[in-house]
């Protein structure tokens, strides 16, 4: 039997397209300082080698623009996956060896421990070929290790030298490129002659601003759910019983969630930005849901569906008071000495009256949920929160006392979903094939031209891929102070929805009628060949906030 399937070997020979500009020699504009979105002179203090730089846009030029050819690299997949990591990689390779075919390219294992502990592998054209447009981070792992401390700096520093490697490229999402602009400003200010690159990495859409269009994965992710809520919403309209409520991805921000919605166009779709704004709470969330429901039975429908962000439960401001109240608590000393079976009653005791009043208002599991179980960042696992069950369980609850009240008269039975995993290995479009590709050798250029501290950029991506503008910016440009685990350190600013946005604009004025009759969308699976409006086109949040 094949190790590989047909789609594999057919798309292995898929070859990905590039921006103009990176099509030969490169010449590097370079624009006015720059200034972080926020806490100025803390993040100046912070990164006095690296603050300040210039956007960095690549023109075609000679040979002799961006002279330094001949340099190893070393990768790192850091973070949770995303579809055209492997790209990236490839692209990275094929740029590298563009220079000089003597170059290497080394990856380390399982994240930026690899680097702290010298677990690496060369890659090798063998191995890079096998990779290309595929998703998934198994060429070489991918882990959480938060690169942090000066022991780890000096640990990398070792396997650096011992392998050559003159520039490091950081595949990561905020945390992962805060971490590349903390190593960069480290060697940097130790003179140790080491270029520290970012790739900006994430399916929640989450890392973006005036630079970055958008995070590669997001694409592919986004089309692989809502091909599944496309496909819910066959079967909802099919058998006409069942309320569908489908959580996605999306624990910071509600991107996934609002570009699902533009692409299927369910009955529902809730934006965590949004009851944030309108200062909602969860009763408010429940008494939506339950009026949509009970319109829809009304005209004999007793179906729909329903879009759930991820960290909904954390936007709601009564919860999320709480949720901070909690991050403080359990931050402390003392808080680490308490086992888990009094860890309930010592949150109950410490909160303040406001927060104990909200924490006991919610179910059991909720509760246990928020004050017991953190991730290694500290904060609350709110994937595990099945909000979707309490979201349908509340909407039944409130139904039937509609019923009672004589304003409900149908029926109402709920199926539950969360779409996350499905979406983070997907064989990559053709959008994130090119894209991701085009990243990898972008960060080939910006190496060449001598940068570290800079962000891999490709803009203007509705356009065709001959079109797209290369070039890169200061990660210290997108950094603010904010409060983790207790205590303020410098991280790259998350992109919200933005409620005064195109694409949130165009889902606030067609959701009623989606609401109340039947609209959806179907767009099927992704698609690889075929007419270029079904195979190349752009996630719609992309169409929208470009004017396309």
């Amino acid at each position: 039997m094949s190790s590989i399937s047909n789609l594999q070997k057919a798309r292995a020979a898929y070859q990905p397209k590039l921006p103009k500009a990176l099509l030969g020699p490169v010449k590097a504009i370079e624009g006015e300082k720059t200034e972080s979105v926020g806490n100025r002179d803390e993040i100046k203090s912070l990164f006095p080698n690296t603050y300040g730089m210039p956007v960095v846009d690549f023109v075609s030029g000679s040979a002799s623009d961006c002279p330094q050819t001949r340099f190893n690299v070393g990768v790192i997949l850091s973070g949770g996956q995303a579809p055209g990591g492997h790209n990236v990689i490839s692209g990275l390779f094929d740029g590298i060896k563009s220079l000089d075919n003597d170059n290497k390219l080394y990856g380390f294992l399982m994240g930026p421990g690899g680097l702290v502990d010298h677990k690496y592998i060369e890659l090798t054209p063998e191995i890079i070929d096998t990779y290309r447009n595929t998703g998934g981070f198994d060429i070489i792992g991918s882990g959480r290790t938060k690169l942090e401390e000066t022991d780890q700096f000096e640990k990398g520093i070792v396997i650096l030298r011992e392998l050559g490697i003159k520039a490091l490229v950081i595949i990561g999402g905020d945390d992962s490129n805060t971490n590349a602009c903390v190593l960069a400003e480290y060697y940097a200010a130790k003179k140790y002659g080491v270029q520290v690159i970012g790739c900006p990495k994430t399916i929640d859409g989450d890392l973006k601003n005036g630079q970055i269009e958008a995070s590669f994965g997001f694409d592919t992710a986004c089309k692989t759910y809502s091909e599944l809520i496309g496909n819910i919403e066959r079967d909802c309209n099919s058998a006409r019983k069942y309320w569908h409520f489908i959580k996605v991805m999306g624990r910071s921000a509600s991107h996934i969630a609002l570009e699902c919605a533009l692409q299927t166009q369910p009955n529902i779709c809730l934006i965590s930005e949004e009851v944030e704004a309108k200062a909602q709470s969860l009763d408010d969330i429940v008494g939506y849901i339950a009026e949509a429901v009970a319109a829809r039975a009304a005209k004999g429908d007793n179906f729909g569906t329903v879009i759930i962000p991820e960290g909904l439960i954390e936007f709601i401001p009564a919860i999320k008071k709480l949720i901070a109240e909690l991050n403080d608590i359990l931050a402390g000393e003392e808080a680490k000495t308490v086992s888990r079976d009094k860890q309930l009653d010592y949150v109950k005791n410490n909160l303040s009256a406001e927060g104990k009043a909200v924490f006991e208002s919610l179910p059991e599991g909720v509760a246990r949920q928020l004050a017991l179980d953190r991730d290694p960042h500290g904060n609350v696992q709110v994937s595990l929160i099945e909000t979707e069950k309490l979201l349908s369980e509340m909407v039944g609850k409130k139904l039937a006392a509609m019923k009672a009240e004589g304003r409900f008269v149908g029926k109402f039975s709920a199926q539950h979903h969360f779409f996350g995993y499905e979406g983070r290995c997907a064989a990559p479009s053709n959008f994130d094939a090119d894209y991701c590709y085009s990243l990898g050798f972008n960060a080939s250029r910006l190496m060449s031209c001598g940068k570290t501290g800079y962000m891999s950029v490709i803009r203007n991506t509705t356009a065709p891929a001959e079109e797209w503008l290369a070039g890169g910016v200061p990660i210290t440009m997108m950094m603010n102070l904010e409060k983790r685990a207790g205590k303020f350190k410098p991280v790259i600013r998350k992109a919200l929805v933005e409620l005064d946005g195109a694409p949130f604009k165009y889902f606030e004025a067609h959701r009623d009628r989606w609401a109340e009759e039947t609209c959806y969308l179907y767009p099927g699976s992704i698609q690889y060949w075929g007419p270029s409006e079904v195979c190349d086109q752009t996630t719609k949040t992309l169409q929208l906030e470009q004017g396309k």
